[in-house]
């Protein structure tokens, strides 16, 4: 099976990078010999000279030679949304520049989105971009060959025997193979001990009964009851929006303690949005609450004071008019500024088409009711330009001498076109720079009046100039609604987490205040947010030195997202990376859970990820998160009662060897198939109930679990002792109790051949009697665990915070109805198979009981004081509890 899991493994992996070739187009146009000629990509060699145009996908990375009005996406390497404009004049000297900043190259997988140029092939195949990341994805780790032949033959023997023994997989895995291999030595011993006891007169009982002891060890229900219950989770986080492809990350996410995330539409909506404008005359307009960024009615706009007497119509204008982008409510296109924009905001869902850029300026266009109308007659149209960084549209009618100028663009570039004073053209940098301090790129709105008759519409120099000031627009990708929350609850979590993006280091920071990273409260410190040139300048020890990992680290490349996932195992940080990109993928491999987008991720991304987010939201890791530890919870709780059930039969059945009937020979307190009973029968449906719970409302509020203890922490294996202790020696005061106390003959011989069959001697039937009390006392005091290890702390009759009162015990037992239904039947079973004749007696080598069922009810009453003051001691020294600011509360439940 290991073996198979691996071929599947190796399999995926060589499908990640046949994904990265499939980036690669399988045609360009290059320039050879002075001719121009179509030839197959990966026919390219150093120094060929190949021709791009609009919707070209990049054959290899280039170094632009000249170009025209250039962009092209490179999203699926840097993690940015808006098109790159690139600037073949461009002269870079400082090597370690980020990606995104390289305006002079482009690279490959990378589409054209505007313009064209040429470039000069620079890199092909593994040494591209692309092909260093596909490098990384093809590094596994180091292992240690050994020098020689023996040394290679011992080291491979030693990983088979670890293979074999289930010593490799997760950390699960691994600490169940272990305690399987402890059990089986265990029972083992076990069975010798009976043997022994027996003075080696080993006859079928005796033989049956030893292995019963061995077999009493073992959970056997264990790998069935863990398996729905992952199958379980499993649907479970499909229903939260995540799909587990790989099964080990499930118990995994919920120890993580780290959270790497992407910016670029998992922190935020991928869309951009105007968020603040400036007017000329120092009005300010904030737009907050945006949940839909097509939607022209979601969020509000706040005003610094009265837009009366403002230039905001004609800002407005220009950014309806200046503008090639169209948004609708999903039927049509929004035509008028009439109240008819008014009554659209109600209807289907809102569409976009056109650059990130104009759609959002549109939007705030429309949030007034402002559209292009069917009296605007387009004159002259100066489109954006990389090298101008600005657009212009002339709109007039052929009967007016005159015209209106509408321009839009880069405020360095327009506010040297202004036909304004000094003072005003300064106020507008200090402006421009505030808004670009808060992450947002900023635009500078213009117009003028032109004379037709004087200046002549398509010559841009003329129109772009005497431009008069209408305001300043800032622009950002809006954080999702649900992220500052999900950002809360892994704060309150225990979980760090960590923005590694592409983006600008001021878009960066901005978002991470606003979605709570960072915190206002909290001094900014240089190590906090850094760049990714400055981290990659820290050597390994100095990364190491830092108190704290930098929580934002923009620019990113995507070999710094690897040392920061190596940064953190090294300080045993367990931790999460979510990508969408190429570029992410070997971050993804290297994290021990990678999580890619699955609306927007590549191929790449999902292929090298051990989960995909359907719905690219930050607020379902945390979903996962909180899935992973009620997985872990549950596994425990379920561990807790199979042990338990185990640890109490091994003390009964061994300190039962001393009963000794009239021949010397051990009379067992339970025969053989009531021990196979109680593990098959009574536990398994109740273990299955366990797996089945839903998360405790405190969840969130405590620190991660230590993955590398596994399930058996202190706290389970020393409730393990106490509740299989307790219920161990109450099963051996019932039998006692019965068999002795009753008879008042005090501690004597028992009837011989009491173990063999169903008749036996006359005085067999106290025996029996006593066997059969011990065996319901066993069975209602397992039905009984089942509710008290709902929680390791709380009291069963306080176990949920949501329900209080007397009857909240019921809610609280009730709540869970196949655990419920479960334990109800395991009491009912129990009756038929005390008193069905012949049964009872043949087959379970028992009978009927009368006054004995004051002996069980009471050991059941004593065992549950037991439990309830065990819990109050572990409450009064908080044994075991998660020491976090949030989980004091519990103490005193």
């Amino acid at each position: 099976m290991k073996q198979n899991y691996r071929l599947i493994q190796d399999y995926r992996a060589e499908q990640t990078i046949q994904s990265l070739y499939a980036l690669s187009t399988p045609k360009c146009k290059v320039i050879r010999n002075g001719f121009n000629d179509t030839v197959k990509a990966e026919t390219l060699v150093k120094g060929d000279l190949v021709w791009l145009s609009t919707g070209d996908v990049v054959p290899a990375d280039l170094r632009l030679v000249q170009g025209i009005n250039l962009a092209t996406d490179e999203s699926h390497l840097t993690g940015e949304s808006v098109a790159i404009s690139k600037k073949p004049d461009a002269i870079f000297n400082d090597p370690g520049l980020p990606m995104g900043d390289r305006t002079n190259l482009v690279y490959t997988g990378s589409s054209v989105t505007r313009g064209r140029a040429t470039g000069l092939v620079i890199s092909t195949g593994m040494k591209t971009e692309v092909g260093q990341i596909a490098e990384l994805l093809r590094q596994k780790k180091k292992q240690n060959t050994g020098s020689g032949p023996v040394s290679r033959f011992l080291i491979n023997c030693y990983q088979t025997s670890r293979n074999i023994l289930g010593l490799e997989g997760t950390p699960l895995q691994v600490t169940l193979s272990k305690f399987a291999l402890l059990l089986f030595a265990l029972a083992i011993l076990l069975a010798v001990i009976v043997f022994s006891v027996s003075r080696w007169d080993i006859d079928d009982n005796v033989l049956l009964y030893g292995i019963c002891v061995g077999v009493a060890v073992i959970p056997e229900s264990l790998l069935a009851v863990l398996t729905v219950t992952m199958a379980v989770a499993t649907k479970a986080m499909v229903k939260g929006h995540v799909i587990v492809r790989q099964m080990p990350s499930l118990e995994a996410v919920g120890g993580v303690t780290n959270i790497c995330s992407d910016k670029t539409g998992t922190l935020t909506q991928g869309r951009m949005i105007a968020r603040k404008v400036w007017l000329r005359g120092g009005l300010v307009g904030l737009i907050e609450g945006t949940s839909n960024p097509y939607d022209p009615s979601s969020g509000t706009v706040s005003w610094s004071g009265s837009l009366v007497g403002t230039c905001f119509n004609a800002f407005l204008d220009t950014l309806v008019l200046c503008n090639n982008s169209t948004v609708s409510d999903g039927k049509k296109e929004l035509e008028t500024d009439s109240s008819s924009v008014t009554t659209a905001f109600g209807s289907d869902e809102w569409k976009a088409v056109g650059e990130p850029t104009e759609i959002a300026l549109k939007v705030f266009a429309l949030r007034f009711g402002k559209n292009k109308t069917a009296g605007d007659e387009l004159v002259a149209e100066h489109p954006f330009d990389s090298s101008c960084k600005l657009m212009s549209v002339v709109y007039g009618r052929d009967i007016d001498a005159k015209s209106q100028v509408y321009t839009k663009g880069a405020v360095e570039v327009v506010v040297p076109k202004l036909d304004e004073s000094e003072e005003l053209k300064q106020t507008i940098h200090a402006m421009a720079e505030e808004l670009a301090a808060e992450g947002l790129r900023v635009l500078c709105i213009a117009n003028r009046t032109l004379d037709r008759e004087k200046e002549d519409a398509h010559d841009r120099a003329q129109v772009e100039s005497g431009l008069h000031f209408l305001g300043l627009a800032g622009l950002y990708d809006p954080p999702r609604p649900e992220t500052a929350g999900a950002v809360s609850q892994c704060r309150q979590a225990g979980v760090a987490v960590h923005m590694v993006t592409g983006d600008h280091i001021k878009t960066a920071t901005a978002i991470a205040y606003e979605v709570g990273i960072l915190s206002h409260d909290v001094p900014l410190s240089p190590k906090t947010v850094m760049s990714a040139i400055d981290f990659g300048n820290l050597t390994d020890d100095q990364i190491d030195a830092m108190d704290t990992l930098p929580l934002v680290i923009a620019r990113c490349s995507p070999l710094t997202k690897v040392r920061v996932i190596k940064a953190l195992h090294r300080r045993k940080a367990f931790c999460i990376m979510t990508g969408d990109g190429v570029n992410d993928s070997p971050a993804l491999k290297q994290a021990d859970v990678g999580i890619a987008m699955g609306d927007r991720g590549s191929d790449v991304a999902k292929e090298a990820s051990d989960m995909v987010l359907t719905d690219d939201n930050f607020a379902s890791i945390v979903t996962g998160i909180k899935e992973g530890r009620r997985l872990a919870d549950n596994i425990q709780k379920f561990l807790l009662h199979l042990l338990t059930s185990n640890l109490a039969q091994v003390i009964l059945l061994l300190i039962g060897l001393a009963f000794k009937d009239e021949d010397k020979i051990a009379v067992f307190p339970l025969s053989p198939l009531e021990i196979l009973w109680a593990n098959l029968v009574t536990s398994s449906p109740l273990a299955l109930g366990l797996g089945l719970e839903e998360a405790q409302p405190d969840i969130l509020q405590r620190p991660p679990r230590n993955l590398r203890s596994g399930v058996f922490t202190l706290d389970l294996i020393r409730d393990q002792f106490v509740y299989g202790t307790c219920m161990g020696s109450l099963c051996l005061a019932a039998f006692m109790l019965v068999a002795y106390a009753s008879s008042g003959q005090g501690f004597h011989d028992l009837p011989i051949d009491c173990n063999e069959n169903g008749h036996g001697h006359d005085g067999c039937g106290l025996v029996f009697r006593a066997r059969a009390a011990t065996f319901a006392t066993l069975s209602f005091l397992l039905l009984i665990t089942a509710w008290e290890v709902k929680h390791f702390h709380r009291s069963l009759f306080n176990m949920d915070e949501r329900w209080k009162g007397p009857l909240s015990v019921f809610k609280t037992i009730y709540h869970n109805h196949f655990l419920f239904w479960s334990v109800v039947a395991g009491f009912i079973i129990t009756f038929p198979v005390i008193y069905i004749p012949y049964v009872n007696k043949v087959v379970f080598k028992h009978q009927a009981l009368t006054w004995e069922w004051g002996v069980v009810f009471g050991c059941v009453a004593v065992y549950i004081v037991l439990i309830e003051a065990w819990k109050a001691i572990k409450r009064r020294f908080s044994l075991g509890i998660d020491q976090h600011p949030n989980q004091a509360a519990i103490s005193q439940a």
